[in-house]
């Protein structure tokens, strides 16, 4: 079986159709989901849907891209909401300097937020990051200085210095349907030098679907896709691509009982 570790399954491209979306992703072998909260203010959607499904999961966070949008929240907030048994993850958070819909001070002072609620949790930061290395690699620096946290960098498209930095700060990498993009040749070289034990795959639906499926609203079925081009990079059988990586995502999200995963 295959995790879905990134997927916004509240988002209003899948309205009514959840239950079919989750329901074609258990028969394509995915047992199960992580649907990511980018808005706290909007918190209350992504939990109900994890709460309907006893194999999907929830975080809590708000995306860069909010940051100066959503009331500003401190660490004592977002530790308050991650009691809910259903959140597994901090995020998604970090920083993204190729739109810039927030300020980057704003973006930071988020991110730094989030981390501190990851480390004090002991929960998975999950982190967005898009043209903004440099200070990304240095706030998780300084960050890991004043205490550890766990976390991944979530649909990973940067440079193979920031990959290597996030794995010397024990971080995982999580590969979407980017990998699958023909011009995405950079991303399969980093790809193949990650170890297999801090590796993860997710759709970060309802965006970037896949090869074969580009051009198509994304779901949770189609991280087959994904899992399939990454195996062959590793060159590995898709089979223990997708042992191994849902072992690493039950090491690091480590809330998530093994027993939640939904079997064939």
């Amino acid at each position: 079986m295959l995790v879905d570790s990134h997927c916004h399954l509240d988002f209003p491209d899948f309205g009514p159709e959840v239950d079919d979306v989750v329901a074609r992703a258990h028969a394509a072998g995915v047992g199960l989901m992580v649907t990511i909260s980018t808005k706290v203010s909007e918190f209350d959607k992504v939990k109900a849907v994890a709460e309907r499904f006893s194999h999907v999961f929830c975080t809590v966070g708000i995306h860069p891209h909010e940051a100066e949008s959503e009331p500003e929240i401190d660490t004592a907030k977002l530790v308050e909401l991650a009691q809910h048994p259903k959140v597994v993850g901090i995020g998604e958070t970090g920083l993204d300097y190729y739109y810039e819909h927030a300020p980057r001070e704003a973006q930071q002072r988020n991110f730094r937020a989030h981390i501190a609620a990851a480390r004090e949790t002991g929960l998975p930061l999950i982190v967005h990051t898009r043209d903004a290395d440099e200070d990304m690699a240095r706030i998780l620096d300084e960050e890991m200085g004043k205490g550890a946290f766990p976390g991944l960098l979530h649909c990973f498209s940067s440079s193979s210095q920031l990959a290597e930095k996030a794995l010397e700060l024990g971080l995982y990498i999580s590969l979407s349907g980017i990998v699958t993009f023909k011009n995405a040749v950079e991303l399969r070289e980093t790809a193949a030098k990650v170890p297999m034990e801090r590796l993860l795959v997710e759709t970060d639906a309802p965006y970037l679907a896949p090869v074969p499926k580009r051009g198509k609203r994304n779901e949770p079925s189609f991280v087959v896709h994904t899992a399939a081009k990454v195996a062959e990079i590793k060159g590995v059988p898709a089979e223990e691509l997708a042992e191994t990586t849902t072992a690493n995502f039950l090491r690091l999200f480590s809330r998530v009982p093994p027993e939640a995963v939904l079997r064939a």
